[in-house]
């Protein structure tokens, strides 16, 4: 069969499942926070693939680690282990509060996978009451539809029949909220320790410690979606070390490959032993490219130089959103903490973050958005400083347009 046919936008509508709409704009190469589309257009990533490549495009130690491995082994089943699985499960042990891991594809997999294991701890040691996970609105972890139905956005879960059971929302950032749901009966409470889908809004320290205070008061377990947060985003290698609060259960995806597909699950080896044999698994969990490379990142990110330059790099993006909108009033609050930020746009641009969105690729910067109300920026953990700052001189472009 032949390959010459136009592989653009156009293509996109022909063969895909209409689920994403795409900008028309096709990168097709990249170099640390830098990407080129396909007619050879410069654009600074201040995306980072939704928070996902945390050291850029292509960046040396990943590359050098994925061709390494991919000349040794690419898969096996977990009938067997492998060396590079066994070397990122041994970091991430020895860097957190966590024993044992379990690896799999995606955060929504190791999310369904803490909720899995909090549901069987509980079965096994309480029995068969013990079963009400409590998570917070406008939270999100995911897209099986265990995760998406525990996710606090029902636009995401309805429409697919009945829902998993025993699932509540309280609301973040408000403990009175929580105590009248938690109970005897409830064996989880899951939160993100920043927002990230739901607006990047981050907990109040009162606020994550009573939500520890009552899980232990009632018996559940505290699981944190690290997913967003987790391999360096906020400045610490996870979020719960700047929190003071320790989950039972962390899971961690996006970050953990630097952009190569990897998810896991952390925990203690007390709670871990309700997972036995044959009772949850994953074809390409563990994979020996995906955890070498994933290995690699971790040692990127966890230096000091690297964890330390987020704060740097943060406080350079939040003086430059608020000079921008000193000049041009369109943000009601610059918000979020580390490299994940979000520009909350005021009362007359509400509804508009796509329109920023568009603007700034066209001015050359890939953003995000964060639902209708916020433009969101999740870049790399290691963009240049020179890059910032061009990048939100491209985005002032877009801005004036837009406020004109």
């Amino acid at each position: 069969m032949s390959n010459k046919f136009p592989v653009d936008r156009a293509l996109f509508d022909d063969v895909m499942v209409p689920n994403y709409a795409p900008s028309a704009v096709i990168p097709v190469r990249g170099k640390g926070s830098r990407v080129w589309d396909q007619n050879d257009n410069e654009l600074i990533d201040f995306a980072g693939g939704i928070a996902v490549n945390c050291l850029g495009h292509c960046h040396p130690a990943l590359v050098g680690a994925l061709k390494e491995q991919g000349e040794k082994i690419w898969h096996l089943s977990n009938v067997m282990t492998n060396e590079p699985a066994l070397r990122l499960a041994k970091k991430l042990v020895d860097n957190t509060f966590a024993e044992k891991v379990y690896f799999a594809n995606s955060g929504a997999e190791s999310n369904e996978a803490a909720l899995k294991l909090a549901r069987r701890w509980a079965l096994d040691v309480h029995g068969e009451d013990k079963t009400q996970i409590i998570a917070f609105k406008q939270g999100f972890h995911g897209r099986t539809f265990f995760t998406v139905t525990v996710g606090g956005q029902a636009a995401y879960s309805d429409g697919f029949g009945p829902k998993p059971g025993d699932v509540v929302h309280a609301e973040y950032n408000n403990l009175e909220s929580l105590k009248a749901l938690i109970s005897d009966k409830t064996c989880a409470v899951m939160m993100e320790p920043l927002q990230g889908e739901g607006g990047i809004v981050s907990p109040t320290d009162e606020f994550a410690k009573g939500v520890r205070e009552l899980c232990d008061q009632h018996n559940a377990l505290l699981i944190f979606d690290e997913v967003q947060t987790g391999v360096g985003r906020l400045g610490t290698l996870y979020a719960y070390e700047g929190l003071g609060v320790t989950p039972d259960i962390l899971t961690t995806a996006k970050a953990l490959g630097g952009g190569f597909p990897i998810g896991a699950m952390l925990t203690t080896t007390e709670l871990a032993k309700h997972l036995k044999i044959g009772t949850h698994g994953s074809t390409y969990g563990g994979n020996p490219l995906a955890c070498a490379v994933g290995e690699a990142a971790f040692d990127t990110v966890n230096t000091p130089e690297v964890l330390n330059g987020v704060t740097e790099k943060a406080k350079i993006y939040v003086d430059g959103l608020n000079a921008i909108n000193a000049k041009y009033d369109v943000f009601k609050e610059i918000r979020g903490k580390g490299l994940l930020i979000g520009a909350v746009l005021k009362d007359e641009y509400q509804g508009r973050a796509k329109d920023f969105l568009v603007a700034a690729m066209a001015e050359g910067v890939m953003t995000l958005v964060a639902g209708a109300n916020i433009v969101r920026f999740a870049p790399s953990l290691v963009i240049p400083n020179e890059d910032i700052t061009e990048g939100l001189a491209r985005f002032e472009k877009a801005v004036a347009k837009i406020a004109q």
